[in-house]
Formats: structure tokens, sequence, C-alpha cells
């Protein structure tokens, strides 16, 4: 069996999705469903069973039989870069990913869990080592503190542990994320609201629209888990990124082109933002490459119409 955590977001629907692909059901779906509206991303989907995220680790504490597990990817997490509540993040992030980290080596099952980007801070490397982190807010802390554990304790494990650092994300099923969607959807809507496509001006030193982020295509970061799980042999800390920094620009001339309509506007930048906004992030993607994954990865100018096109098929 396959244990999905966070299986109706983003990433983890997506993986739900391709395992079924490859003719795999025997999966339990572990989430938080409070906001209903991310049932949508199952609902083509084939799942073994669905469990609340709370009754999980509680079943999972009190030694329940979950049958022979092969694997468990963890990407359930309080993802808001805005909560600063501590004790809840550390026990929702943190703990829980260390009760599921020993129970793995316990099942003697797979192990891959979100890290995150947000644990470099401001950058401005991104690669995976200790002097290049710096979080900025508590859910970045609670990702560092999990790698850095890991660190601690990974000469004792048994069975494969990977922590995947994402950037920026999109592609379908996010839908469910309303303001936290990607620049991608936001742009496609603001074109078929016949608005322009707003984006902020120029900061940090930056032109305007020119700020540069990673964009990486779910089909891409789903790939990444999917070879990980096929070499149980590679264990380790890895970004997930395309490692090549693209503008906000790109993104909004590919909508932009897609649509064959519509304009960019530039909108003065938020003075909340200022000295706490990534004007830059470029994964360094070196260590992947070096474990063996040699697969390539979408431009934006592949992505985003890939992206858009689906969107056009489901629209929300």
């Amino acid at each position: 069996m396959y244990i999905v955590t966070g299986g109706a977001g983003l990433i983890g629907s997506n993986l739900v999705k391709a395992l079924n692909g490859r003719g795999i059901t025997d999966i339990l779906v572990v989430d938080n469903l409070k906001n209903g509206v991310k049932f949508r991303n199952l609902a083509d989907c084939d799942i073994k069973d669905y469990v609340d995220r709370l009754d999980f680790i509680a079943r999972v504490k009190d030694g329940q039989s979950f049958g022979k597990i092969d694997a468990v990817v963890h990407e359930g997490a309080c993802s808001s870069t805005t909560e600063w509540d501590g004790e809840f993040i550390m026990k929702n992030n943190f703990e829980y990913t260390k009760t599921l980290l020993h129970w793995c080596q316990e099942q003697k099952a797979q192990f891959i869990y979100a890290s995150s980007a947000s644990v470099y801070g401001m950058g401005p490397v991104f690669q995976e080592a200790r002097e290049h982190e710096r979080p900025l807010n508590m859910y970045a802390f609670s990702k560092f503190q999990f790698d850095q554990y890991l660190r601690q304790v990974k000469g004792s494990l048994t069975s494969q542990v990977c922590g995947l650092r994402y950037f920026n994300v999109y592609g379908p099923r996010e839908q469910h994320k309303g303001s936290m969607s990607s620049v991608a959807f936001h742009f496609h809507h603001q074109i078929l609201k016949g608005e322009n496509v707003r984006l902020f001006e120029g900061t940090d030193g930056y032109g305007h629209g020119e700020q540069l982020r990673d964009f990486i295509h779910v089909e891409d970061a789903v790939r990444v888990k999917l070879w990980l799980l096929d070499h149980p042999d590679v264990s380790g800390i890895f970004n997930v990124g395309t490692g090549r920094a693209q503008s906000f620009n790109d993104v909004a001339r590919a909508v932009v082109k897609y649509h064959g309509e519509g304009a960019i506007e530039y909108v003065p930048f938020p003075d909340h933002l200022k000295g706490r906004y990534q004007s830059y992030t470029q994964a360094d993607i070196s260590r992947l490459r070096a474990a063996g994954y040699d697969a390539p990865f979408m431009s934006v100018e592949e992505g985003v119409p890939k992206y858009l096109d689906w969107l056009t098929q489901h629209p929300a």
C-alpha cells in the first residue's frame, strides 16, 4: 500500500493520479477536508481509502495496523507563511513528520516528505547546505528543523528517506488554493475576466515584472517523486526545481500568447512585502542530478500552455 498525506492537495493529488496511471490503486489518502472543495482533486482518482489527518496519526501512534506499507509520501502540512502560532506549526509539521519518519523505519517503508525552498529565506544561494538556510517564518522553520533532525539521525536509517525542497510549483489541481494559487492561474483568470495581467513594479534592483523565480510544473515535481520511489537506494535532501530562474514577465507573456489577447499592467509593489519578498530563486539541482535523475524539466514557455490547456478543459 502507498500512503499519500496531503493527498487532496496540488502535489499529492497529482501523485495519486500518476500512481493510477501505473495501475496502482492500493492507495490510502490522508488529508484535512475542512476545505471541502479539495475533493474535486480526487474525483477522477481511484484510491483504497481516505482517513482524516488527525485520525491517521492517532492510529499510527496507537500501533494500529494498515497492512503492508510500501511507501509513505508525506505532503501534508500547514503551509501558511503567515501563521505565527509556533506551537501549532511545530506539532502539525515538525512532530507529525518525526512520528511518520520513525514509523516508516519500523515498517521498512520508503519515506518521501515535502521540505520547502522557503528554508533558504532570501537566498541568494539555493543549495542543500546548512550555511545557505535562513528560514524567515514559522512554516519555513518547521521544515528547516525537520531537515536538521534528519541530518542527525540519517546514520541510523535502514530504509529510504528523501526530503524534497519544492520551488514554485504550478499546474493542474491547484484551484482550491485561492489566493495562494500560482501566478499562471491568476493571470489566466484575469484575462478570462477581460482584465489586464497584473504584475508588481520593480523592486530590489529588478525592473518591472523582472523578479525571478524557479517555476516548476507539477508534472515534473511528480516525476521526481516517482523516480525516487523506483530507486529506494537513494536518500537525502534534494531541491526540486528546474534549475533555471525565469521572470514573472515570462509567465505573463506565455499566458497572453496562449489567449492571443490581453496586456500586462504593472502595479505598485506593496509596502508590507518590502524586505520580505523573494525577488530571486533558482534551485541548485546538482545534488539531484548526481543522484542519477536525468530527466529534463519544462520551461515556462512549455509548461504554462500545457497547464492552461488543462484549465480550459477543467473550468473552476
